[in-house]
């Protein structure tokens, strides 16, 4: 029983080991398993028989089966005659090369490297897969030209050492500048390599090398996009486009390309214009917009087509910073004072003249502190020593126009367009300045107390024509009563005129009557006039002519109820009677008698005859109108 028990411990045993040690029990027996996803690679430690038992001189691979590193790995899968004790069998996973990366490839064996040849030829090696491939198509050691892409590759890593490097990637708006590590050398003068076709955009290191590429900086540029470059071949720089703004031209100064022909003629004697890809200052300007331009081959100065402003004072600049060094411009007047003075001068450089003018000064900034800085300043500081500081401040107006022209003849020699010259502020001594100020604000002043005085004035007329506009109703009020009042006066007229026409025709009428009637009457009264003289010349001749007077008083008295005799008689004691009174009857009678005696006729006394009659004169109405010779009015 006991033996049977160790029997079978010792067959479980076995079986375990067996299990275990199952790899090792075939390498015992020169079998070999190599995984699926690895490659082994073999050392051969000797060689029994044949002739090529040692590797040549300078290889470090073996090729027809010398003891080392053999060149030939073993794929995955079993693998016989391999005994441990003449081979060593190194187990390696496949190389795995990442998206966003490239294999960077050096080999340890291969032939050397001749004719200043910094990195190894490209050869057909399976993407470096196979080492038999690379040495027997003449594979040279070291830094490898060629790159593996990304993926996955079975490469005995035991003759390639290989390293990552990343993708190149250029972003938009921008360039790659290319450095390139190997190939022809330049020629004496020149900065960069000419631009060679068929490299896929330097990612074919080899192609380049064949088409006659040049090391060192390279003229062609690379756009956006991504690139699988060998960082051993060539370097990449990106840099931002070459933007031309809008309002300028872009002046190409190229440091490459083969020496160009001046295009200017004899006329232009300040620097050579050249054509487009020669050597120099290109006649042709680039218009607005971005370009792939080489910032080291190529430079570009833009220069602004429109209208530039430039300031000549002190911390006043404009955007574009071409005047940020210029200054406020001391000038001395013809009386001996010095004052500032402040311009603006604004310029104008066409853009077929715009090459000129870089081939003469360079740049814009080198116009401005050689030509404009002094021209202008030197105009001013001459032309203040011709005027007193009070006539140049009177007479700013007449000083601006006469810079104008100056400068602007000045200008045009330079190929630049003077627009227009400006005077700022001018700032005289503050003596004289103090004696300006208060004899300006004296004159104002006065405009102002005229200014006042007017508006008093408005005032005054806009008050009375409130006064106006408050009394027009009032006016108009008036005004209506007036012309009623005159209707009505023009009525009464009329009325009155009406009515004293009637009058006038009826006092006509009732004068004719009144004439007629007392014509009438007149003869009538003539009549009885006539027949009463005679009567009254009769009783006259009958009595004495004082007792015919007293005898028509009586009778005048009775007709007027007048008492002859009164009813108390007077005395002559003052009684009313008595032997001393006496009745009017009395006193007439006896004045009667008295004035008989006195005048009594002669014998020889003429007896007095009766008066003439009186022809009546008819009643003339003094407002009525005269009548003419014919009796009509």
């Amino acid at each position: 029983m006991e033996g049977k028990l160790i029997g079978g411990i010792i067959f479980v045993v076995a079986v375990f080991l067996l299990i275990v040690m199952y790899k090792l029990i075939l390498r015992v027996f020169g079998v070999v398993i190599i995984p699926k996803d690895t490659i082994g690679i073999i050392n051969k430690k000797f060689v029994l028989l044949g002739s090529n038992r040692t590797l040549p001189d300078g290889e470090v691979i073996a090729l027809k089966g010398e003891a080392g590193i053999q060149a030939d790995a073993l794929p995955p899968g079993i693998h016989f005659w391999l005994f441990p004790w003449q081979y060593a069998i190194n187990i390696q996973s496949f190389t795995t090369i990442e998206q966003g990366k490239i294999g960077v490839v050096e080999a340890r064996g291969g032939k050397p490297l001749s004719g200043g040849r910094v990195l190894g030829k490209t050869v057909e090696c399976d993407s470096f897969q196979s080492v038999r491939l690379f040495l027997e198509n003449g594979g040279q050691r070291g830094p490898q030209i060629a790159i593996i892409p990304p993926g996955t590759y079975r490469i005995n890593t035991a003759f390639f050492q290989l390293s990552t490097a990343a993708v190149l990637e250029i972003a938009d708006n921008t360039v790659g500048i290319v450095t390139v590590k190997d190939g022809n050398a330049l020629a004496t003068g020149d900065i960069a390599g000419k631009e060679v076709v068929g490299h896929n955009l330097f990612q074919d290191g080899q192609a380049f090398i064949e088409a006659g590429g040049f090391k060192g900086l390279q003229e062609q540029v690379l756009l956006a996009g991504r690139y699988f470059i060998n960082p051993l071949f060539a370097t990449v720089e990106t840099t931002k486009m070459t933007e031309v703004p809008i309002a300028h031209v872009g002046v190409v100064i190229a440091f490459v390309g083969n020496p160009g022909k001046d295009v200017t003629g004899d006329a232009f004697k300040h620097g050579n214009l050249v054509s487009r890809g020669e050597k120099g200052v290109w006649v042709d300007p680039l218009d607005p917009g971005k370009y792939p331009i080489n910032p080291f081959t190529h430079r570009v100065e833009c220069v602004p087509t429109a209208n530039v402003v430039l300031n000549w004072a002190t911390g006043k600049t404009e955007a574009h910073k071409l005047d940020e060094k210029l200054s406020t411009i001391t000038v001395r007047s013809q009386d001996g004072f010095s004052f500032n003075l402040d311009v603006s001068q604004i310029i104008h450089i066409p853009r077929n003249d715009a090459p000129k003018v870089i081939a003469r000064f360079g740049s814009v900034i080198n116009l401005v502190s050689q030509v404009l800085e002094p021209t202008i300043g030197n105009y001013f500081r001459n032309a203040a020593q011709s005027y007193d500081v009070i006539e140049f401040l009177k007479h700013r107006n007449e000083r601006q126009e006469a810079a104008k022209q100056s400068i602007a003849d000045a200008l045009s020699e330079y190929n630049v367009g003077a627009v227009d010259t400006l005077i700022g502020d001018i700032n005289p001594p503050e003596s004289l300045m103090k004696t300006l100020t208060d004899r300006k604000i004296a004159e104002q002043e006065q405009v102002t107390f005229k200014t006042q005085e007017e508006a008093q004035t408005v005032r005054q007329k806009l008050e009375q024509a409130k006064a106006l506009a408050n009394t027009q109703a009032r006016v108009v009020d008036a005004e209506r009563n007036v012309a009623i009042a005159g209707y009505d006066a023009e009525a009464h007229i009329k009325q009155a005129t009406g009515a004293a026409t009637s009058k006038k025709i009826q006092a006509e009428a009732d004068a004719n009557v009144v004439t007629i009637v007392g014509n009438a009457e007149a003869g009538k009264a003539l009549a009885v006039g006539t027949a009463e003289a005679d009567v009254i010349k009769m009783k006259i001749a009958s009595m004495d002519a004082g007792n015919y007077a007293l005898v028509q008083v009586a009778q005048a008295l009775a007709s007027n109820h007048i008492n002859l005799v009164p009813n108390i008689l007077v005395n002559g004691s003052g009684s009313g009677s008595g032997a001393g009174g006496g009745t009017l009857v009395d006193v007439l009678l006896g004045s009667m008698l008295n004035e008989q005696l006195k005048k009594a006729p002669k014998a020889d006394a003429a007896v007095p005859t009766a008066p003439a009659p009186v022809t009546p004169v008819p009643h003339v109405d003094p407002t009525a109108p005269a009548k003419t010779a014919d009796g009509k009015k």
